[in-house]
């Protein structure tokens, strides 16, 4: 046996320990940045400290989330460029006209403005596509109805962030009332962009979308349990 084949097994080795505990540790890094998170936002008597932390946070989910993608083909980009750019602008008419959502306005909390919207706002909404339409394309009935599904999903984690949203400045709704044009306007920017999620032909096998959605969803739940 040549020399440079037992190293190229023991690399092959490492390469497959590595992969092995990618998602475990992908996972526990997840779930241990949002403890600290509940904490600080709700338990430290430090809400404002952790609230500036809250792009990172969004930040460091996505790269997990992303991380664990595989095929950067031009077809993908194009999906993510249009999900991106969508949510975004439906976000600056929602906040300059009243449509699709309802009277709303940006605070601080999620950074840096275009057009009085946080240019993450455009990330969240494309980390949230992503992942619930991963999470929804095993389902065995046609893809409409995965979008449907994709949809809901949407709207559940948008029905547990509203309040959070409110009480830590990353927007307020007009007379602090969370309208149901709210929840319908999610709805409806959500199946269109899960009907562009399910037509585009682009791997869709992310085993860290459901964990990423998951914490998330559970995040807020406390944070609502804990406000009340």
């Amino acid at each position: 046996m040549p020399d440079t084949v037992l190293p190229e097994l023991q690399n092959n080795k490492v390469v497959g320990r590595l992969q092995q505990y990618a998602l475990p540790l992908a996972v526990a890094v997840l779930v241990i940045f949002h403890v600290v998170g509940f904490w600080g936002l709700g338990l430290s008597g430090r809400p404002a400290y952790f609230q500036s932390l809250t792009p990172l946070n969004l930040l460091l989910t996505n790269a997990l989330l992303f991380g664990f993608h595989r095929g950067w083909t031009g077809r993908f980009l194009l999906f993510a460029a249009v999900v991106f750019a969508a949510g975004f602008l439906a976000e600056v008419l929602g906040v300059h006209t009243g449509l699709l959502f309802g009277n709303y306005i940006y605070g601080e909390t999620l950074g840096t403005k275009l057009w009085e919207v946080p240019l993450l706002i455009g990330l969240n909404w494309l980390m949230l596509v992503y992942a619930t339409g991963n999470m929804v394309q095993k389902l065995p009935v046609h893809w409409l109805l995965k979008a449907i599904a994709g949809a809901i999903l949407l709207v559940v984690i948008d029905y547990f962030l509203e309040p959070v949203a409110v009480t830590y400045d990353f927007w307020s709704w007009h007379a602090d009332i969370i309208p149901l044009s709210n929840f319908i306007g999610w709805f409806g920017l959500s199946l269109l962009l899960h009907i562009w999620f399910q037509k585009m032909n682009f791997w869709k096998q992310n085993k860290m979308a459901p964990y990423v959605y998951f914490v998330q969803l559970l995040f807020f739940i406390a944070l609502n349990l804990l406000l009340k």
